[in-house]
């Protein structure tokens, strides 16, 4: 993972001073490319402890076409919690205390921290139980998997984008339009967060499976590492579902950035010797959309202590 550690070290030391849409503030630079050959083992950081089962989880989630908090609850994954939050809180339905600039005020002020766990523990709890709540304040919008699985054309009918790609790859290898979109112009302004990773391609050759995915924006600290374990995972699993071997992913990036809060995290980070490659197992006889997260797991992962950072919202 040499890759990632040169880019966090190169945007560190020669990146601009950004303002941002958060009110953080980012070190950043644009245009950069990583690629892993998923040969040589799973692409996963090991300089600190990534949390795999919020990966699988969430990729699992975007396949199959969902866009509430729900699912992601119910296995204990709380990547997207504070988007849906956020969209709970600012509502005319909302009557507790002022929820106003969250993100920021968590990290200044114990006493509101305090307050802001306890109403975002009341959330997730109503998410749960409460099936209207979850209708009204779990759903994220037309993100990711309704993108991806459920594209809405302008006649009204839907195209199921992960499907097409696989049924493509399979009967014709050789195209160059194996493309999955997630940047619709249209549902930008009604999502939580317009899509960050925009588009992949594959491509076939020698019997392996590649894809290459641009992401517009990427928190290099907390956001890419999930971003490369996420798509070294959807190339190898979209790869068994052609009857291909994982080749190579590769990751480019538009903006690449590092958040003000994140600079000292990166130089510990960068202070770690990157730790040997584990190994992806999952059960190869399930179809694609069948597959729990329970049916996949790493092999061999010893990495560094996790290292905690903040989330911008």
């Amino acid at each position: 993972m040499r890759q990632y550690l040169d880019l966090l070290q190169h945007v560190l030391e020669s990146g601009t001073v950004k303002n941002d849409r958060t009110g953080t503030g980012t070190i950043s630079s644009f245009g950069h490319q990583m690629k892993f050959d998923l040969s040589e083992g799973f692409p996963i950081i090991t300089t600190k402890k990534i949390p795999f089962g919020l990966i699988k989880s969430e990729l699992l989630w975007f396949l199959k076409g969902d866009t509430n908090i729900n699912y992601l609850l119910k296995h204990n994954n709380h990547i997207w919690d504070e988007w849906a939050f956020k969209k709970w809180v600012e509502s005319d339905q909302y009557d507790g205390p002022d929820m106003t600039n969250f993100g920021l005020r968590v990290q200044q002020d114990d006493e509101f921290k305090m307050v802001y766990e306890k109403q975002m523990n009341f959330f997730r709890k109503a998410i749960l139980e409460d099936p209207d709540f979850a209708e009204k304040f779990g759903d994220l919008g037309n993100v990711y998997g309704k993108q991806w699985r459920e594209w809405r054309k302008s006649t009204g009918e839907t195209i199921d984008q992960i499907k097409e790609v696989i049924d493509t790859i399979k009967h014709n290898p050789d195209s160059r339009r194996h493309i999955v979109t997630a940047w619709n112009p249209e549902d930008v302004p009604a999502m939580a967060l317009p899509p960050c990773h925009t588009l992949f391609q594959f491509y076939v050759a020698d019997g392996k499976l590649s894809c290459q995915l641009y992401q517009r924006s990427g928190d290099l600290f907390l956001g890419i590492p999930f971003n490369i374990a996420s798509y070294a995972l959807l190339t190898s699993l979209i790869a068994n579902e052609c009857g291909l071997e994982p080749g190579t992913f590769v990751h480019t990036i538009g903006d690449a950035h590092i958040y003000s809060n994140h600079i000292e995290q990166v130089k510990e980070q960068l202070s770690r010797t990157p730790m040997e490659l584990p190994q992806l197992v999952f059960d190869q006889k399930k179809d694609l959309f069948s597959l729990e997260p329970g049916d996949i797991m790493l092999k061999g992962y010893q990495p560094h202590p996790a290292i905690k950072a903040p989330i911008a919202v």
